[in-house]
């Protein structure tokens, strides 16, 4: 239930406009600074995971590993997704607080 709340808001942000996915336009995002969270896929690659991790730490933005590449990919419109970045002070606020009540 939760998992749906984080990836509709996913879904919500990219409809607006403030998502972009992909490993290679999420890290030009983050080195641009348009990035304001990253979302990891928890299927994504060891060698995917550490380079987004590495970029997102130097780059000082939000990241974590949450869902599978294909529920990614579905709330973004493609067929599979390692990596999506929300554009969005707000979006990236608000997909925090839903991931976080999933922590819970």
């Amino acid at each position: 239930m939760n998992r749906d709340k984080v990836l509709g808001m996913i879904g919500l942000a990219k409809r607006a406009g403030k998502v972009v996915s992909g490993e290679f336009l999420c890290d030009k995002a983050i080195k641009e600074g348009r990035s304001r969270l990253v979302i990891i896929a928890c299927d994504a690659s060891e060698m995917t995971k550490k380079a987004v991790k590495d970029a997102c730490a130097f780059y000082k933005v939000e990241c974590f590993e949450y869902a599978d590449k294909e529920s990614l990919g579905s709330f973004t419109g493609s067929d599979i997704r390692a990596v999506v970045s929300i554009n969005d002070e707000n979006f990236a606020q608000e997909i925090v607080k839903r991931y976080n009540k999933t922590l819970i």
